[in-house]
């Protein structure tokens, strides 16, 4: 155990805060960090993270070691789960809030989706033991009689939630990811719009469209080459096409996709920058964003291109669909887009009275989801169970 100084008050809730990796790259490690470390700043919180790794911030947080037996591989989940589980038994702990499959919890943050749909439905593979060890521990925890409140991110892991686990529908409450209010503001936008689109010989006429993305194939990019491709060859007299551009960002196969661009005869409008540790400058450099994913349980990176100020086009499966409106923020893509579709949605973003329309209303949208409100509401969730809990405990 390894503990931060934190003067804590005996009457203070002391939660047990549970994801394997800690204020590391991923979603889920992000949403934990981010709301833990607002809660664990005010004085009448104690709180504790259980995981195998983190990143230390700021705040008065005390760590646990969980460790994990790596091989074979379908003992990871359950190695986790149940260290997890018993140490936090030992440490009198009001509430269990965990970000990752335990056997026991009293909220689940549900990042994913029920484990074995996404095997058979989204990766289209036969569920092997890693996957079946996986779906067991997911079964224990979130069937079990000690969950009061299950969180997925999106209304689209709700749904695949309450087909696979229709008894605990009445547990389901969504909680979006959310965004810094304070992050942008350490940016000069001017500055980072023409640092990096002069970084990659964008002129002030060109277009950007950015594609952020740790997976090509997943979130969309074939579709992406596919509809720029027919705007920019075949279909558009709008002589502002021949400034679209596409900025991708992330890491994937670059040599499959350079090619495709190649293939369609648009090679020169698409520049592929690799990963990065800070994406923020890269919002501020862009036009409109696009990710047009074949699953995503929600897209936090939508969610930061509106903050930017981005208009937004996704696909119906991206989760963050719910905080876009079609033709608002942004165009949500019909089902099974097709390649017309996509070039659809792109030839009506280049209209700059549109794309500023979007950009408002999508900055106005996300000042809304904050993750300061989003740690408020999770303060009245802690302060609601872990009175029941207290409660209960007393009347025993």
């Amino acid at each position: 155990m390894i503990s931060l100084m934190h003067n804590c008050d005996m009457s203070s809730i002391k939660i047990a805060t549970v994801i394997p990796a800690y204020g590391l790259l991923g979603g889920a490690e992000g949403f934990a960090f981010e709301v833990t470390e607002r809660i664990a700043a005010r004085s009448d919180f104690d709180m504790h993270v259980f995981a195998n790794k983190w990143r230390a911030g700021k705040a008065p947080v005390t760590f646990h070691k969980v460790p994990v037996i790596r091989f074979p591989r379908w003992a990871i989940p359950i190695s986790f789960a149940l260290n997890a589980n018993r140490q936090i038994a030992t440490g009198g702990f009001d509430l269990i809030h965990s970000h990752e499959r335990l056997f026991e919890m009293d909220i689940f943050s549900f990042h994913g989706i029920p484990h074995l749909y996404w095997r058979k439905n989204v990766r289209k593979k036969p569920p092997g033991l890693f996957d079946l060890a996986t779906a067991w521990v997911e079964k224990k925890g979130i069937t079990g009689k000690r969950l009061q409140k299950i969180m997925p991110v999106s209304s689209l892991v709700a749904t695949e939630l309450s087909k696979m686990y229709p008894d605990i529908e009445p547990k389901i409450q969504v909680c979006h990811p959310g965004v810094s209010s304070d992050q942008l503001n350490q940016y000069d936008r001017d500055q980072c719009r023409n640092d990096i689109r002069k970084q990659y010989g964008f002129t002030d006429k060109d277009i950007v469209g950015l594609f952020v993305g740790m997976n090509f194939e997943v979130k969309g990019l074939d579709l992406v080459i596919e509809g720029y491709s027919r705007l920019m060859t075949q279909t558009c007299n709008d002589n502002s096409a021949k400034h679209l551009k596409l900025l991708v960002v992330g890491r994937g196969n670059r040599h499959k996709f350079m090619a495709m661009a190649e293939k369609r005869g648009i090679a020169e409008a698409v520049i592929f920058a690799g990963p990065t540790d800070d994406v923020t400058p890269f919002y501020l450099a862009g036009d409109f964003f696009v990710m047009p994913s074949v699953y995503d349980t929600f897209g936090l990176v939508v969610l930061e291109a509106m903050a930017a100020g981005l208009p937004v086009i996704i696909s119906g499966n991206v989760g963050a669909k719910d905080l876009v409106d079609h033709d608002v923020q942004g165009f949500i893509l019909p089902p099974n887009p097709t390649p017309a579709d996509m070039a659809g949605m792109l030839s009506r973003i280049l209209s700059p009275e549109t794309r500023a329309l979007a950009a408002q209303h999508g900055r106005e949208r996300a000042a809304r989801q904050t993750w300061d409100r989003l740690a408020d509401f999770i303060v009245n969730l802690y302060i609601e169970i872990s009175g029941r809990s207290r409660k209960k405990h007393t009347q025993q």
